[in-house]
């Protein structure tokens, strides 16, 4: 007899069932995306308010990647001890109470303290989004499903791009582009009240009765044949303590499930964020320091957010057939080769080349960055999925958090530009060997059934078309 979590991963795919599932998740992750890309326009608006020195603009940026740090690691392990469907909800509504206040900020001091908030309960999203949506996707189309995820990014970063260059004429411009992305927002918390708590989880806390009746629902609801099923045991947890404990035991439990699978997990975070944020922070400011306007500066950005749309496509449509470590192992490089590219035309004076490459890495980025972020949310066990997540994305925020503070007070001023991102791209190429040779291929199995030792892509394609087929097209 299958347990439930198979029936789930068995499913027919139905856009009025998981598709709609992804769709609410993924609008999550494009605020996300939305806030993070606003943080490169709001730093020259805001230095030449508050009169901001170089490192002190870092701030800007710093402040709500930090907070999203700390909320990546909150919420990912709330969202495995009190369940997907309260955290889904939740850090949103944090996000946005946050980015109204600091839309009111009087001054500098006070608008890095409530940026951070609102990173905090930002920081949750993806690591709650993902888990939600992998634990609703079917195996075949899971892949798939959690890359197709990661096109709501660029839509939110093509946001962030498009409504702040149509707000440079406007009074207070700064204060009006947090307020426009709050407000769909808080329609999408309306929104999640009908999204379902994960089968998977429920089964993992001993909620029988619960996960039957979930697990019935999906079945009905897909069209699939009914049949008898058993409930997995619950996992046993020390719930002893309070967040910190709660937080520290999680920690403890994702190193101890396989230090090799975390370490390839925060190292590709680390070195792939560090490179994608570090552009995004400062490329408005980069190009205006090379003579652009600042509308023409905020216009060429969101070219480059724009062009990520088309690299999530790929991303789609290649991840089942070569596999998670092929798409990460040749994107991740490439991406980190042309934003050398960019530096070294750009410093040449060919800037129409320059913008070319810089559009060129915007695709690329997001190639890479979908695939890993479904890579790694497959590689644990439900019981640790969330966290696991949550803890590699942390990482990444922590240290990239220091980046934009870094990167305008020492490295580009003191290195240049071209060598800035050579040492960033040696980064990527040290963690995709090191993913090569220490973690195993996910692509095609089951979840929580993970072979350790697999490098092969999967062979037979024959089952993978229908939903991310749709997806792509979408």
């Amino acid at each position: 007899m299958r347990t439930g979590d198979q029936i789930v991963q068995d499913l027919p795919w139905r856009w009025s069932v998981q598709g709609k599932i992804f769709i609410i998740g993924g609008l999550g992750y494009m605020f996300d995306a939305w806030d993070v890309a606003l943080n490169g326009f709001l730093t020259p608006l805001l230095g030449t308010e508050f009169g901001l020195s170089a490192g002190q603009k870092g701030l800007v940026a710093t402040a709500n990647l930090i907070g999203m740090a700390v909320g990546a690691v909150a919420w990912g392990t709330v969202a495995d001890r009190i369940g997907r469907k309260k955290a889904f909800s939740i850090t949103l509504l944090i996000f946005a109470l946050f980015s109204v206040l600091g839309a009111l900020s009087p001054n500098i001091e006070i608008f890095l303290a409530l940026r951070f908030l609102a990173g905090v309960g930002l920081g949750g999203c993806i690591p709650v989004d993902y888990a939600i949506v992998s634990e609703f996707s079917p195996k075949k189309q899971r892949g798939r499903v959690l890359a197709a995820m990661d096109g709501w990014w660029p839509i939110g970063t093509t946001l962030a791009g498009v409504s702040a260059t149509l707000l440079v004429p406007v009074q207070g411009n700064w204060r009006w582009m947090l307020v426009l992305m709050i407000l769909p927002a808080l329609l999408l918390f309306w929104a999640r009240r009908d999204v379902p708590e994960s089968p998977l989880y429920l089964t993992r806390k001993g909620r029988d009765t619960e996960a039957r009746q979930v697990i019935d629902d999906l079945v009905a609801r897909t069209g699939a044949t009914p049949e008898p099923y058993s409930i997995p045991d619950p996992v046993v947890e020390d719930k002893r303590g309070g967040a910190l404990a709660a937080a520290a035991d999680q920690l403890r439990r994702i190193w101890a499930f396989n230090p090799k699978v975390t370490a390839v997990a925060w190292s590709l975070f680390i070195s792939v964020m560090l490179v994608y944020y570090a552009a995004l922070s400062w490329m408005p400011s980069i190009l205006r320091a090379e003579g652009l306007g600042e509308v023409a500066a905020f216009a060429t950005t969101t070219l480059m957010n724009g062009l990520g749309i088309v690299g999530v496509l790929i991303a789609v449509l290649v991840v089942e057939r070569l596999g998670r470590k092929r798409v990460i192992g040749a994107a991740g490089p490439l991406a980190a080769a042309t934003l050398v590219a960019f530096a070294v035309l750009l410093g040449a004076g060919a800037v129409s080349a320059a913008i070319v490459a810089m559009a060129a890495f915007g695709a690329f980025a997001l190639i890479v960055i979908p695939v890993m972020y479904a890579y790694v949310s497959e590689l644990y066990p439900t019981e640790l999925r969330a966290s696991g997540f949550g803890w590699a994305s942390s990482s990444s925020r922590a240290i990239t958090g220091f980046a934009p503070l870094l990167f305008g007070s020492v490295l580009w001023p003191v290195l240049g530009l071209p060598l800035t991102f050579t040492l960033l791209g040696v980064l990527v190429v040290a963690a995709v060997v090191f993913m090569w040779r220490c973690a195993p291929e996910t692509a095609g199995q089951e979840l929580d059934h993970i072979t350790p030792g697999s490098n092969a892509a999967p062979s037979d394609q024959s089952d993978q078309s229908t939903p991310p087929t749709t997806i792509a097209s979408s």
